[in-house]
């Protein structure tokens, strides 16, 4: 588990197909991993790994084709930056909000500007995701924990304050880029338990009836 708060920027120094899938070697710059063990997992742009050989400033991790499919890496390339937390310990402070590493889906950013000393980026997120986004809850953008502005649809904003865009690779993205998006852990696990026994054959989200069934409305 993570809380979204960046240890650093980081950059992939080696892509390496193996056997049908990736191996990747990242440099954590800044972070030490003088403290962490083979089996670690760590985060590298939201996205949780499994550290397979390590370094003081660096670690090796297998990305399988699953990964691949649902995150940016598949875009990455030797030199892209990338934003690292460590698993969280029961010492850590939450900061942010608990996050998994296990990305839902990639986000397109559709505007960035300026607002105040900040930066609004606004996202647009898959369709299927939308129902798990609601204004002033939590979103994970590339492994950073954020408040959500506003929410019209599927598209969303959030302001990110300039220590953020300095100690994460938040301030490289441009319009178009694909962004990896986890939704707030609780929501999803909420939807889940209001199913009750009907999520074992419920295909479906959440629903009018489903809301009503449950006393929301």
């Amino acid at each position: 588990m993570f809380t979204g708060i960046i240890l650093a920027v980081g950059k992939i120094t080696q892509i390496e197909q193996k056997a049908g899938d990736v191996r990747l070697s990242i440099d954590t710059g800044k972070l030490s991993l003088a403290d962490a063990n083979l089996g670690d997992s760590i985060a590298v742009n939201g996205i949780c790994l499994t550290a397979v050989e390590l370094s003081e400033h660096g670690f090796v991790a297998d990305v399988s084709n699953e990964t691949l499919s649902r995150t940016n890496l598949k875009q990455a390339s030797t030199g892209t930056a990338v934003n690292i937390e460590l698993a969280l310990t029961p010492q850590t402070r939450m900061g942010g909000h608990i996050v998994s590493g296990h990305v839902d889906g990639l986000a397109t950013l559709i505007e960035k500007k300026p607002d105040g000393r900040s930066i609004r980026f606004k996202f647009k997120a898959p369709d299927e995701l939308a129902k798990y986004i609601a204004e002033k809850g939590s979103i994970c953008i590339n492994g950073i924990s954020l408040t959500i502005n506003t929410v019209e649809g599927a598209v969303f904003s959030v302001n990110v304050v300039p220590h953020t865009l300095k100690e994460t690779s938040l301030g490289f993205a441009v319009v178009g880029d694909k962004i990896n998006l986890e939704v707030d852990l609780l929501a999803r696990y909420m939807e889940r338990l209001m199913k009750g026994e009907a999520a074992a054959t419920c295909a479906a989200g959440v629903t009018e009836d489903l809301l009503k069934e449950s006393g929301f409305l």
